[in-house]
């Protein structure tokens, strides 16, 4: 499991064509994606599975935490990335609720794109 960025403070300021605006990059795919929203309610879980591709969970509400095969769970909230490699086993679930959009491709590749996450900088 790689923990990564995209909050604001992750970003940059883009101003061409009279734009002001902050651009958070994620990634770049040259392989099919499929891309989808999770919605978990209070108490909401999504149980220790293997991941089947290699995925990407960006948290865009809420908070929780998430968990892999080798690591204890870590506090994820809005702004914060997952990483998880194909086969890893991981879990993601939330107290309060959480709105995510998971990304999952054979060629996933976040550490072109985005900031790493200690952990300590938000916890």
């Amino acid at each position: 499991m790689k923990l990564f960025r995209f909050d604001k403070e992750a970003g940059r300021s883009v101003t061409h064509y009279n734009s002001n605006f902050i651009l958070s990059r994620i990634l770049k795919t040259e392989t099919s994606a499929q891309i989808s929203c999770l919605h978990l309610d209070s108490d909401g879980i999504i149980g220790l599975h293997k991941a089947v591709v290699p995925q990407l969970l960006l948290v865009v509400a809420g908070e929780g935490w998430v968990r892999s095969d080798e690591a204890p769970k870590v506090k994820v909230q809005t702004g914060d990335a997952v990483y998880w490699e194909k086969g890893e086993g991981h879990e993601t679930f939330t107290n309060t609720g959480l709105t995510a959009i998971v990304i999952e491709s054979e060629n996933l590749n976040p550490t072109a794109f985005m900031p790493p996450n200690s952990g300590s900088d938000k916890r």
